[in-house]
């Protein structure tokens, strides 16, 4: 859903932002970016905070969430999402009806982690970028002065250690058995099971939004299991190339095969 708002992890927005690691890397995408093992915790976050800034505090070029809300937001909906970029909450969508299974690229953790609490990091983001050379925009978009080349490092004293144990931080993104739910995650967490205990009895739509099959058991096959038992849900998958439904619940389902943000326009 976020590639067809606009944040592409590759092409040309990823070769505008990270030319210079490209060149001394060969990087094919953000992704690859994101799992290299760099020599040091500078350069490591010059490169994050670039990834982190483009995806989690600029605004998606596209009205692809803006579409979704104004279709749902009368209704009693709840969002359940392993997007990590924020994009539902900064459109608009009610943060007590949003759970972000998968952390946010907004917040720091501590590595270890020695607790189980999470850190803003728009802050310290910022400083980040602007100390490769950047200029942020009135626009919020990153601008590099004429002529000069970014720096792949960061300060030493911008590198976040955890306040407690002293520990580099990292991100707060589900990765491997270091992931901290917080109590914003479990608060989450609790709202969602209360709204399906209240509505199981009810009509339900179950609107799966463009969701690939990284990470299918979160959203996409636990949708396929309550549409199979719940007398009165039904199954819609929007997906470009995806759009597919089980036999088991075919006759409960509607699935629309291409781009989401021209699907939403179209309803």
């Amino acid at each position: 859903m976020s590639a067809s708002a606009g944040f592409t992890y590759s092409g040309k927005r990823f070769e505008d932002t990270f030319p210079d690691f490209i060149q001394k890397y060969g990087f094919r995408d953000m992704y690859s970016g994101g799992f290299h093992p760099y020599d040091t915790r500078e350069e490591h976050w010059a490169y994050w905070s670039r990834y982190i800034y483009i995806n989690r505090y600029m605004d998606a070029p596209k009205p692809v969430y803006h579409k979704l809300y104004d279709l749902v937001k009368d209704k009693d909906y709840f969002v359940l999402t392993t997007n990590v970029d924020h994009c539902f909450q900064k459109t608009g969508f009610d943060k007590r009806r949003l759970f972000y299974t998968q952390g946010d690229y907004g917040l720091f953790q501590c590595s270890r982690p020695c607790h189980q609490n999470t850190y803003n990091n728009e802050a310290v983001i910022r400083k980040m970028v602007k100390a490769q050379g950047y200029v942020i925009g009135t626009d919020g978009t990153l601008i590099l002065p004429e002529g000069t080349a970014p720096e792949m490092a960061v300060p030493s004293e911008l590198v976040p250690h955890c306040p407690k144990c002293g520990e580099p931080m990292s991100m707060n993104l589900r990765t491997d058995h270091t992931f901290v739910e917080d109590e914003g995650w479990h608060k989450a967490s609790e709202r969602y099971a209360q709204f399906l205990h209240r509505h199981q009895n009810a009509k339900v739509l179950f609107l799966e939004a463009a969701v690939g099959f990284n990470t299918p058991a979160i959203v996409k096959y636990s949708f396929w299991r309550m549409t199979h038992v719940w007398k009165d849900a039904v199954y819609v998958c929007l997906n470009n190339g995806e759009a597919y439904a089980p036999d088991e619940i075919k006759k409960k389902s509607i699935c629309i095969n291409g781009d989401i943000g021209e699907i939403l326009y179209q309803l």
